[in-house]
């Protein structure tokens, strides 16, 4: 299975100045896979370290913080010699042993020749209170699902993928068919590694869903085991409401939804630990598209997303049956499926994310993003009727150099707006260089 991660794990490599990696994503996105496979293909060995209910390891991060003590624990446990040039240290959930998140900072500072790479799925949410977090001597990596180009060559279909890499897009027209039937399989099988794993290799769309479920009850137990007893409810009640929330024509989160009379202060516990655990995420609206775009964040209103777009599905029991349904699955829920499709894409991407609603209520553009100093707004339409009047709205408040639409329509410039097809859109930076 290829990951675009990968590259960034080999510029870790080569990095004169590297420091420990801390690999952060929700629970099952495919972290372990992935140090192993770096692991296996870049370096002569590799030394894995599980942290979860180990109490050698426990002990072994009690001591004092002697890196050459702790090499030969971890030595002796990995069974494998540490080679500090060719070996790769793997540290696998380990915000079970908060002291060996600790020693990151002691290799980074005593020993620096030594690669580390570490990852847990609760980083920031099972820490122990008082534990010492390795501040600015450690480099990070956000992991998330699949994202749709990854699925292509999970599939297979590196030639498809490689017409909208090289700029192709008289051939990827040409083809739009194919591209369609693989972006309607992806909705619902979403990026999850095991789901596309099993999918992959027999087709099977009820699997598929098993898997799905048998994931989102894995999350559930872990609202139980990390989450203090009198917020658990709260956790599951408001983790329940998303795909109603983005089911609304305006998808600002709205307390209420989760129960009558809910306030923001009864859930912002939950809220934090669904959005630090990896499993959903903010796209909070600005008030002002200016730079940087973070200086007119209202935290007070937001959107808020799942991890992936199959789990969604799953938790809003859409039918496969809707595969066979023409566009139908793109305009699932009033286009929610397609909303939360272009977030993720456009995080695989590693773009910033907001949205922009006009004071009055009467516009809004779904998402507002920078690219190379660039303001760029950008509308998602789920179905033909490609009206973009909050765009157009937009556009003439604040005419913008670039306004980008996202639909199942083809390529096109209308004078200043371009309309991207939704199965390129994680390309949309490089499309946009090209245009502008």
């Amino acid at each position: 299975m290829h990951r675009q991660a990968m590259a960034e794990l080999i510029k870790w490599k080569n990095k004169q100045d590297r420091k420990p990696m801390i690999i952060r994503g929700a629970r099952q996105v495919g972290k372990t896979w992935l140090m192993k496979e770096f692991g296996r293909i870049h370096y002569r060995s590799a030394a894995y370290i599980n942290f979860d209910s180990n109490e050698r390891m426990l002990r072994l991060f009690s001591g004092d913080m002697d890196i050459k003590r702790i090499v030969t624990g971890l030595q002796l446990e990995a069974e494998q010699k540490i080679d500090p040039d060719n070996t790769l240290i793997i540290f696998d959930e380990v915000q079970e042993c908060p002291k060996a998140l600790t020693s990151l900072k002691y290799f980074y500072e005593n020993a620096p020749e030594y690669h580390v790479i570490s990852a847990g799925s609760m980083l920031g949410v099972a820490l122990h209170e008082g534990t010492s977090f390795p501040v600015g001597k450690v480099d990070f990596l956000d992991l998330y699902p699949l994202s749709f180009f990854e699925f292509l060559y999970a599939m297979g279909k590196e030639e498809l993928l490689s017409l909208i890499e090289h700029g192709e897009y008289g051939l990827v027209h040409t083809f739009k068919d194919k591209y369609i039937d693989y972006a309607k399989q992806y909705y619902y099988v979403g990026g999850m590694p095991e789901a596309v794993y099993k999918f992959i290799h027999n087709g099977d769309y009820s699997e598929t869903r098993e898997i799905q479920q048998r994931i989102l009850w894995a999350y559930e137990q872990d609202f139980s085991k990390h989450v203090p007893v009198n917020t658990v409810t709260r956790l599951r009640m408001l983790w329940n409401s998303i795909p109603s929330q983005l089911a609304k024509e305006n998808r600002k989160f709205i307390y209420g939804l989760i129960r009558e009379g809910a306030r923001a202060k009864d859930y912002e516990l939950a809220l934090t630990w669904l959005c630090d655990c990896g499993l959903a995420s903010r796209v909070c609206r600005i008030s002002k598209p200016a730079l940087p775009l973070k200086a007119y964040e209202d935290l007070a209103a937001f959107k808020l997303f799942i991890v992936d777009v199959g789990l969604l599905g799953a938790m809003s029991g859409l039918d496969k049956r809707t595969l066979l349904d023409g566009s139908r699955i793109f305009e699932e829920f009033k286009g929610a499926l397609t909303e939360q499709y272009v977030y993720q894409q456009l995080k695989a991407a590693k773009l910033p994310l907001f949205y922009w609603s006009a004071d009055s209520g009467t516009a809004e553009v779904d998402f507002v993003t920078e690219m190379d100093g660039k303001i760029i707004p950008i509308e998602v339409k789920a179905e033909e009727n490609l009206q973009a009047k909050s765009l157009k709205s937009y556009h003439q408040k604040y005419g913008p150099e670039v306004s980008i639409r996202t639909s199942m329509s083809d390529y096109r410039r209308d004078g200043w707006l371009i309309n991207v097809p939704l199965y390129v859109v994680e390309n949309l930076r490089q499309y946009v260089i090209q245009q502008v």
